[in-house]
C-alpha cells in the first residue's frame, strides 16, 4: 500500500526505545526554503511513500526533519570506532539523525536517517552540515550499488538547504536522506562493552539479532551466532566490492554494519586502471585502507567485534577468546567462496571449474592487468565479446599481446559463458572523472549531468546506445583522483 498523506507517515522509535542509552533525543536545524534537488522515486515507492507527497513543501520538510510525524523520536545515536586503527570511545552521529523507522510493505523495517541535518552533542567541533557534493556523491555511489545487486544503504533524496557550508570554499549545503536495514555498527558493540554495562551490551546483541539474523535465536548460543552470521555477511560483501573494483575508503569500525550492508560513501572510489594499492581517500596517507587491504581490514575489524561481544559468548573467559577465534576463522572460508564464486561467473566459466582453475587463471590475469594499467570495468566487459569470438575489446587495451593472447587461449579452451559474463561484468560504474563532473555541475545548480549519470549508473549491465561516454574511461591526464570525507 503507498501512503498518499503524509499524515499517516509512521516512524517507529525501536531502537530509541530500547537502547536508550546508545542514543540522545534531538531535532534537525530548521531548514527556511528546501529545495529538492533529486529524489529517488522507485526507493519512495518501495518504501510505500508516495513520491508526489514527498515532494510536497511537507514532504520536503520531512526529508530534511522539520516535520517530525506522531509518535517519531528523532536521535543522535552514539556509537564508538577505530578510526584508521585508533580507538575513539565516543564518536557518535555528529551531523546525523535517525528519525525512527519505518515498515515497508513487505513488513520490512528500514531506518530513515539524516545525514547533515546539523550539530549534535557529539558533533566534536564539526559544523554538523554537509555541502551539495558529498551528499549527491553518496546518492550516485549507494544507487549504483544497489544496481549492481551488492548489498547496501540506499539514498532517499537529497534536499538542499539555501545554506552555505564553509569548507575549502563555501558551498550550498544540503541534506541527505538514507535508508537502511538498521544502523547498528561494530562500534555500537564497542560503545556498549566500553560502557561497561553488560545488560546494555546483551540488550543490543538481542536487539540485533531480532532485526537482522533471527536465525541465531534458536541457536544453543544466539549471540555467537549473531557474530558468526555478521562474519559471514561481512566477508561476501567485501567480496563483492572486490570484484566490482570499489574501494570504500575509510573503513573504520564504525563504518562496518551488523546487517552486512555498505555504509557511509565518503571518500570511495571505484578504480579505473586495476591497481591492488589503489587509494582514494585524502585521509588515508598510509593506505590502510587501500584495495588489497580490504579483505584484511574487514577481519581486522571483525576480531574487534569478537572483543566487544566475548562476554555474550561464554562466561568463562577462556573459552569465550576460544570460541571467537573459531568463528573468525571462518571469515577466510566465507571470503574465498565468494570471491572464487564471483571470478567464476566474471570469467564465464561453469561451476565444475574449481578454485583450482579459477584461481590460478584470475591471478594471472589480474598481474597482467596491473603491469599494462588496464581499465578494470572496460576489460571484464570486453572479455564477453572475447567469449563471442571477438577479442578486439579486450585485447586492444593490453599493451603486452603476447601475454594476453597466452592467457586468453587457455581461458577460452574452457568455453566460457559470454551471458553468464555479461550478466556479471557492468558497462557503467561511478566512473570517477563523470561523478567530478556531474557534482560540480550539480554545485553550480545544473543537475542535467546528475540525471544522465543516474541513467546509466541505475542500470549497469544494459548496454545503450548513447551513453557511450559513460562506459569509456577517463582522459590520460585526469587524476590522481582524490576523494574528501566532506566534514
Amino acid at each position: 500500500m503507498i501512503i498518499s498523506s503524509l499524515s499517516a507517515v509512521s516512524l517507529q522509535g525501536g531502537f530509541a526505545r530500547e537502547l536508550g542509552e546508545m542514543s540522545l533525543p534531538w531535532r534537525a536545524d530548521e531548514v527556511a526554503d528546501p529545495q529538492l534537488l533529486v529524489l529517488n522515486e522507485p526507493l519512495a515507492t518501495e518504501l510505500g511513500l508516495d513520491p508526489a507527497a514527498l515532494r510536497s513543501p511537507d514532504g520536503l520538510r520531512l526529508l530534511v526533519g522539520n516535520l517530525v510525524p506522531d509518535g517519531a523520536t528523532p536521535v543522535a545515536q552514539a556509537y564508538s570506532g577505530h578510526q584508521f586503527g585508533f580507538f575513539n570511545p565516543r564518536l557518535g552521529d555528529g551531523r546525523a539523525l535517525l528519525l525512527g523507522e519505518l515498515v515497508d510493505p513487505e513488513g520490512r523495517l528500514r531506518d530513515l536517517h539524516l545525514k547533515g541535518s546539523g550539530r549534535t552533542p557529539f558533533a566534536r567541533g564539526g559544523d554538523g552540515l554537509a555541502a551539495i557534493g558529498p551528499m549527491l556523491r553518496e546518492y550516485v555511489v549507494s544507487e549504483a550499488m544497489h544496481a549492481l545487486g551488492i548489498p547496501t544503504t540506499r539514498s532517499l533524496a537529497v534536499v538542499g538547504t539555501g545554506r552555505r557550508v564553509r569548507r575549502e570554499t563555501p558551498q550550498p549545503g544540503a541534506v541527505l536522506a538514507r535508508v537502511a536495514s538498521s544502523h547498528l555498527r561494530v562500534g555500537s558493540f564497542q560503545y556498549a562493552r566500553a560502557s561497561g554495562d553488560a545488560e546494555l551490551l546483551r540488550r543490543l546483541a538481542d536487539h540485533a539479532v531480532a532485526r537482522h539474523h533471527p536465525g541465531a535465536a534458536a541457536a544453543e548460543r544466539p549471540h555467537l551466532a549473531l557474530f558468526e552470521a555478521v562474519v559471514a555477511a561481512q566477508a561476501s560483501l567485501v567480496a563483492q566490492w572486490m570484484l566490482v573494483g570499489f574501494v570504500h575508503g575509510v573503513m573504520n569500525t564504525d563504518n562496518m554494519t551488523i546487517s552486512g550492508e555498505s555504509i557511509d560513501y565518503g571518500p570511495c572510489a571505484f578504480m579505473d586502471a586495476f591497481d591492488p594499492a589503489a587509494v582514494y581517500s585524502s585521509i588515508d596517507e598510509r593506505g590502510r585502507y587501500a584495495y588489497r587491504n580490504q579483505p584484511v581490514v574487514a577481519e581486522w575489524n571483525l576480531a574487534r567485534l569478537a572483543e566487544a561481544m566475548l562476554p555474550l559468548f561464554d562466561e568463562d573467559q577462556e573459552r569465550a577468546v576460544q570460541l571467537a577465534e573459531e568463528a573468525l576463522g571462518a571469515f577466510g572460508w566465507h571470503y574465498s567462496t565468494a570471491w572464487t564464486t564471483g571470478l567464476r561467473a566474471k570469467l564465464g566459466l561453469r561451476p565444475e571449474h574449481g578454485a583450482e582453475v579459477v584461481s590460478p587463471l584470475a591471478e594471472e590475469l589480474f598481474a597482467l592487468l596491473h603491469a599494462n594499467h588496464v581499465d578494470h570495468t572496460s576489460f571484464f566487459r570486453g572479455l564477453g565479446a572475447a567469449a563471442r569470438g571477438d577479442v578486439r575489446p579486450a585485447r586492444d587495451l593490453v599493451l603486452d599481446l603476447r601475454a594476453f593472447d597466452d592467457w586468453a587461449g587457455r581461458w577460452r579452451a574452457l568455453d566460457p559463458d559470454p551471458g553468464v559474463m555479461d550478466r556479471t561484468n557492468p558497462v557503467y560504474i561511478p566512473r570517477n572523472h563523470l561523478v567530478e563532473e556531474a557534482l560540480a555541475a550539480a554545485t553550480g545548480g545544473d543537475l542535467d549531468p546528475l540525471g544522465r549519470l543516474l541513467e546509466a549508473v541505475t542500470a549497469p549491465y544494459e548496454e545503450r546506445p548513447g551513453l557511450e561516454r559513460y562506459a569509456a574511461p577517463a582522459a590520460e591526464d585526469f587524476g590522481p583522483y582524490i576523494t574528501y570525507c566532506g566534514t
